[in-house]
């Protein structure tokens, strides 16, 4: 990862199954990552490389976040693996924050589902560029030109084709290069640097014939060729980069078909390191903002993720660093703006999802671990000394809330240790009530709630059960005034709790009474996320 290295940081999405974790593997192998692509479900123990926590490996589905970084075409890529299950959506929100760019997974049979609609919500916040994959073309897929329209019509987005299919299920041959009108296909190659490449300008050449051996196939994929060239407008990479317009490439993940054009266009096209705003003191809603830009000679960084026990062996807690500006040398010291302490930084990572090395340096649009002993939270901000927050890297609503009841009251410590890390890491929302003090867990899915039952029994050995809370929703607050802050507190104290950073939010038993109480508190505000939005 020398310096002078452009870097590409971005982020894979998909609904689950769309192929996403498939995906990354081939993606790391043309990145010289990992030697062999294993399957997901692998009996033999030879699991994705970004799929490392055992219940990821037990599922075969992503759960958290994983971050992969490797040399690529002269770029620095990071590529941020993230849980395609709504269950974990909130890990994928805050990923997103983190990258300049998006590979986006569609299932060919398919279409657009539901999880990848959310997801490009998220995105369109920050008009990140999108790359799009259509996978599964070795399956009975949707015809090619349809799925296009289902893409534009749902996610409001232009679609480019650079490739295209040719045929589909037991019948796919290969993918046609628009832009250089030659055929890839990985069918007779093992390798997967070395595809089977024809001239194919003339789909009427004796070599293309004999390749495409389906007259109707080869029949169709000239009508369609026709019908690109005659109706396609080209690849404009400005509105690429606005969030516009997506390129579009086919293929199959799991047999190679399409993956190298991907990457490469990735390596092409993804912008590197980009402006972010931030707040100036007092790091309110309505405070003063500036841009940090990548060439700016301070060093400025922010933790959008926040991971415990990744190496059992040593029980460690590692904080993932966002690099928005400067340059971070090993032994640095840095200054933790929510502290207002300095840090020296001995032992920075870098990362091949839980494989790690010590990184000498990190430049702006780079990655790295921090080892945390308690003292970092997701949103943390690091500067050399200017006090300044980074924005958008929020908590959203939950939806789902349970209690946990002990079965050995002498774990006590141990639970309220294990909650408050796993709530710090985003694993799940933590609340307490400001009169009883019960804690409650938020969550958007009810996977995360399992999640947290296997890692509290796994890493801290606290056995509990686990029951349903009254509550539908959650909203942060904002007062206008101490007296209106004072009588509202008063008058609704049994729906009154407190975030784990001490953040005061009303807990919605239903709909109804969230529309009386916001009747009665005109002056009081209500927000779906922590960042007051």
């Amino acid at each position: 990862m020398s310096e002078d290295l452009k870097r590409a940081t971005f982020a894979i999405i998909s609904h689950p199954d769309a192929g996403k974790t498939t995906m990354t593997e081939k993606l790391l192998w043309f990145g010289r990552v990992i030697r062999q692509a294993g399957m997901v479900k692998s009996k033999q123990g030879n699991y994705a490389k970004s799929d490392w926590m055992e219940m990821e490996q037990e599922r075969g589905i992503s759960i958290t976040s994983s971050i992969m970084s490797f040399p690529y075409a002269n770029r620095a890529m990071h590529l941020l693996d993230t849980p395609g299950h709504k269950d974990f959506s909130e890990d994928t929100y805050r990923t997103l924050t983190a990258v300049e760019s998006v590979l986006m997974m569609i299932d060919s049979a398919k279409g657009v589902e539901a999880q990848t609609i959310k997801l490009m919500e998220v995105c369109r916040m920050r008009d990140t560029p999108i790359v799009t994959f259509m996978n599964k073309f070795d399956r009975d897929a949707m015809d090619p030109f349809e799925l296009l329209d289902n893409l534009e019509n749902i996610l409001s987005i232009q679609c480019i084709p650079l490739t295209w299919p040719i045929g589909d299920g037991v019948d796919f041959k290969g993918v046609y290069d628009l832009r250089s009108k030659k055929i890839v296909s990985f069918k007779e190659s093992s390798d997967p640097t070395d595809p089977t490449i024809i001239e194919a300008e003339n789909l009427d050449t004796k070599e293309v014939i004999d390749f495409i051996n389906h007259e109707d196939i080869r029949n169709k994929l000239k009508e369609d060729l026709e019908m690109i060239e005659e109706m396609m407008p080209i690849f404009e990479k400005e509105e690429f980069l606005a969030g516009i317009m997506t390129p579009v490439l086919f293929g199959t993940a799991l047999h190679n078909f399409g993956v190298k054009e991907t990457l490469d266009v990735i390596a092409e096209n993804s912008p590197g390191p980009a402006p972010r705003e931030v707040l100036l003191p007092p790091f309110e809603v309505d405070s003063k903002t500036k841009k940090i830009l990548p060439e700016d000679k301070k060093f400025t960084a922010f933790v959008f993720k926040i991971q415990a026990n990744m190496d059992k062996r040593h029980r460690d807690r590692v904080a993932f660093l966002r690099v928005c500006s400067g340059k971070f040398t090993r032994n640095q010291k840095i200054f933790h703006v929510r502290s207002g302490k300095e840090i020296k930084v001995s032992a920075p990572l870098i990362f091949q999802a839980q494989d790690r090395e010590i990184a000498e340096y990190a430049l702006p649009g780079d990655i790295i671990g921090l080892h945390d002993s308690g003292k970092y939270q997701i949103g943390d901000t690091f500067t050399e000394g200017e006090s300044l927050q980074f924005t958008g890297i929020p908590n959203f609503a939950p939806e789902i809330f349970n209690k946990v009841l002990l079965k050995d009251p002498m774990k006590a410590k141990q639970l309220e240790k294990g909650l408050t890390q796993l709530s710090e890491e985003g694993t799940v929302q933590l609340f307490t009530r400001t009169t009883t003090r019960e804690k409650i867990l938020g969550a958007v899915g009810v996977l995360q709630f399992e999640v947290v039952k296997h890692r509290l029994e796994t890493e801290y050995f606290v056995k509990g059960e686990y029951e349903g809370h009254p509550f539908v929703g959650m909203r942060w607050l904002k007062y206008p005034d101490d007296k209106t802050k004072d009588e509202f507190e008063s008058k609704n104290a049994s729906n009154i709790v407190i975030d784990h950073k001490n953040r005061p939010c009303f807990s919605v038993r239903s709909e109804w009474d969230l529309k009386l109480v916001q009747e009665k508190f005109p002056g009081v505000k209500f927000f779906k996320n922590s960042d007051y939005k």
